[in-house]
């Protein structure tokens, strides 16, 4: 049966509509080979994709719903009716269907910005896998890195054998300790520690020198490397000012009386440059950057000396800070002032990790400071310190001997000190005065020289039959009222004591006065009374060099560390046979040894002195002339860094006996000689006791004693192997010293006259 025709045309269009939305809807319904494939790929991701996942299905149903409810309605047309009339008119679609159409391109290009994202994920993967495969062949490489470093480092080790410990008793500890601890900090690494023994070895004595360098190894000194410490490129020349100076002086308290010390003195200082400089060639010579660190004068070491300055504090610490410094100065070098620890920390720009730096703020050629400041230093910058062990110069007043120096010794022979121990060369202790010649006499300036105003005051002033006290601090006076009783019987007595209270009513004290004052009292005085104590000071020297003669009491028994709560704490066991045994060799008509409980003596020293009269004398190694001399040519040749420097020359040696029970410093002394120190190692072998006419029968080598070398009556001989033990002032009753000796300049003990 036919249809008619327009029911065909219709069921044609109807057929043509379903397969045109059939088209449209596939991108929709079948899933594209992307997308399988991502399905397997990131099904991890799914709960993450799961929202846009349903924005999908939501409009998917919507157009599903469109095409349903289209295809509902042509089978609605194609259905049979027996209704012959024209059949209603097809509903128009086009609104929906191109509604449709949109909201498919819309889904189409978020299909595309999808694709995107998995493209970018899908490379991300591949970089990641390739990630994943280089680190495990480096985990590969390093594993087998790991073997052959051990391999080496057992090589290494079997070709380091461990050098003898003399002179270095903290290394053994240091080695165990690195041993362990050396990947802690990864500052060890970059100086080459790789766990080896070896690698520790060269770190512990090349760049903290706790051990002694492995042989074969070239010496790194800190004058020699670029540790931040190295010899100056520019010329020293002497200045002819000190103006530079005093800015850094002026606005520190702890310096206030240093630069007040200074500036009274300028004129003499740069006048005493010149007359050096006319007398010896100085112009060969290179700046040296040089820090100075007083301990005593910083807060943190709770003495307050800076602020007692001024109101009859102690000075003699002060004295040797403030003409150090100006010779510095005048001698042209570069100087870095250094009055807390953190000014220390910043001028050598430590770091605080467990290795020193390679290069310090600050290129310190030398560092001068006090045992202090030396324990400040060790302190804060326990592994940094030893870097800049060789060029230490420590100012200690009374001397550090080199058993109280020496840790190990000293412990093993209860020489207990709050000051010792420190393991340094005995010489690098610089000392007030020359007490032991295993120290290095470093000394200070007597003001004596004035400017022309003041020079002319004093030449004016007429001598007076006084006597002036030495004793700023009354309880100096207890217990001598019969010894000033005396002297009064004699002379007016005048004192410059802080209070009156044990002061008899008889002196004149005129209480804490200034330096120019206590001079005019000298050049109007006949005599300058000693009284027992303060031991070893400068004013004795300033009375002799105002022509005032010095009453120098006599201490019996001799003072020293056994029998003195004075010296108890002192690293010597030096005797102190007078207030001032300095001048004790400068003897009468200067200086007059007295027992202060003896009226008689007392009273034939005065009658000498009454009946004579003397010119100022001072001797030339306290003047400013004499301190510059001296501490030039200990900046130019006194040198601990280098194993191969020879200071004083060798041709300076005089070798000499000492007899049993006798020290070299008696024995030198005896001959006219002093102890040379330097001088022990040319003498510790068979060969060099040969070249001196000791013929040994047997020998060995051994740090039992403090006399080495030497013999007994078999000539044994007997050699020191821990340099640090080397000592002038020890004796031994059974052994004969054989003592390094060389002359001196007269006025100058420090220089020999082979050493300018």
């Amino acid at each position: 049966m036919k249809l008619p025709r327009h029911t065909l045309g219709r069921t044609i269009c109807a057929l043509l509509a379903i397969g045109f939305v059939w088209c449209l809807s596939l991108p929709y319904l079948i899933p594209s080979k992307d997308d399988q494939d991502n399905m397997g790929v990131f099904g991890h991701n799914r709960l993450r994709q799961r929202d846009k996942a349903r924005i999908e299905k939501s409009s998917a149903d919507d157009i599903m719903k469109i095409i349903a409810t289209f295809v509902d309605d042509l089978f609605d047309i194609l259905e049979p009716s027996n209704d012959s009339s024209r059949p209603p008119p097809l509903k128009d679609y086009k609104g929906e269907l191109q509604v449709a159409q949109a909201e498919m391109e819309a889904e189409k290009e978020m299909g595309q910005v999808k694709d995107g994202v998995i493209e970018e994920l899908r490379s991300d993967k591949q970089h990641l896998q390739q990630q994943v495969a280089r680190l495990e062949d480096l985990l590969k490489l390093q594993v087998e890195k790991g073997k052959k470093q051990g391999d080496q480092d057992n090589s290494e080790d079997e070709k380091c054998p461990l050098p003898p410990m003399d002179g270095h008793p903290d290394c053994e500890g240091k080695l165990k300790w690195m041993k362990e601890m050396w990947k802690t900090d990864p500052c060890y690494r970059s100086h080459g520690v790789n766990g080896s023994l070896c690698s520790i070895l060269v770190y512990l004595s090349e760049i903290e020198s706790w051990c002694p360098v492995l042989p074969g190894r070239p010496i790194r000194t800190a004058k020699a490397e670029g540790s931040g410490v190295k010899v100056g490129s520019d010329q020293a020349v002497v200045r002819k000012s000190l103006e530079d100076l005093y800015p850094f002086l002026e606005n520190r308290l702890e310096f206030r009386w240093i630069h007040q010390r200074i500036q009274s003195m300028g004129k003499i200082w740069v006048e005493a440059g010149r007359s050096l400089s006319a007398k010896y060639n100085l112009t060969e010579r290179k700046a040296q950057h040089i820090l100075v660190h007083p301990g005593v004068v910083t807060n943190e070491s709770g003495l307050k000396i800076a602020e007692t300055a001024f109101s009859g504090g102690p000075l003699g610490e002060l004295v040797q800070w403030s003409d150090l410094i100006a010779t510095l100065h005048v001698l042209g070098h570069h100087l870095h002032l250094s009055a807390s620890l953190p000014d220390l920390k910043n001028f050598l720009g430590f770091q605080t990790n467990g290795c020193p730096l390679r290069h310090s703020k600050v290129e310190a050629n030398l560092i001068y400071t006090d045992i202090i400041g030396l324990k400040q230093f060790q302190h804060a910058f326990p592994a940094t310190w030893m870097k800049y062990k060789c060029v230490i110069r420590v100012l200690d007043s009374f001397g550090t001997e080199p058993d109280f120096n020496h840790a190990v010794w000293a412990r093993e022979n209860n020489l207990m000190s709050p000051f010792g121990r420190l393991n340094l060369i005995p010489a690098q202790f610089y000392t007030m005065f020359p007490h032991t010649p295993d120290n290095t006499f470093l000394g200070f300036v007597v003001q004596h020289q004035l400017s022309s105003e003041l020079s002319e005051q004093l030449n004016s002033t007429k001598r007076r039959n006084q006597a002036l006290v030495y004793g700023k601090s009354s309880k100096f006076w207890e217990g001598k009222e019969a010894y000033l009783d005396v002297i009064h019987k004699y002379l007016e007595i005048h004192g410059t004591a802080d209070n009156s209270t044990l002061i008899p009513s008889y002196v004149k004290n005129h209480g804490i006065i200034k330096g120019t004052e206590v001079q005019t009292l000298l050049r109007q005085s006949k005599v300058f009374v000693g009284m027992s104590f303060p031991y070893e000071g400068p004013a004795p020297l300033e009375a002799l060099a105002n022509g005032c003669a010095f009453l120098n009491p006599r201490l019996r028994p001799p003072q020293s560390r056994l029998n003195s709560e004075f010296f108890k704490g002192k690293p010597n066991i030096r005797e102190v046979t007078s207030q001032h045994p300095y001048v004790e060799a400068i003897g009468e008509p200067y200086v007059w040894m007295v027992d202060m409980f003896n009226e008689t003596e007392v009273e034939r020293a005065l009658t000498s002195i009454l009946n004579q009269s003397i010119e100022p004398y001072l001797p030339y190694e306290f003047t400013c002339e004499g301190m510059l001399q001296r501490v030039n040519v200990l900046i130019e040749k006194q040198d601990f860094c280098s194993s191969g420097g020879r200071w004083p020359p060798l041709s300076a040696l005089q070798v000499v006996k000492a007899e049993a029970g006798t020290s070299c410093k008696q024995a030198c002394q005896t001959t006219g000689l002093i102890c040379e120190p330097a001088f022990f190692p040319h003498l510790n072998s068979n060969k060099g006791l040969a070249n001196h006419g000791v013929d040994c029968q047997t020998s060995e080598v051994t740090n039992s004693h403090m006399v080495l070398p030497a013999y007994n009556s078999t000539k044994h001989c007997l050699f020191q192997s821990d340099p640090l033990l080397f000592s002038c002032v020890r004796s031994n009753q059974s052994l004969i010293r054989i003592c390094p000796c060389r002359d001196y300049i007269k006025d100058q003990i420090a220089l020999c006259k082979a050493c300018i």
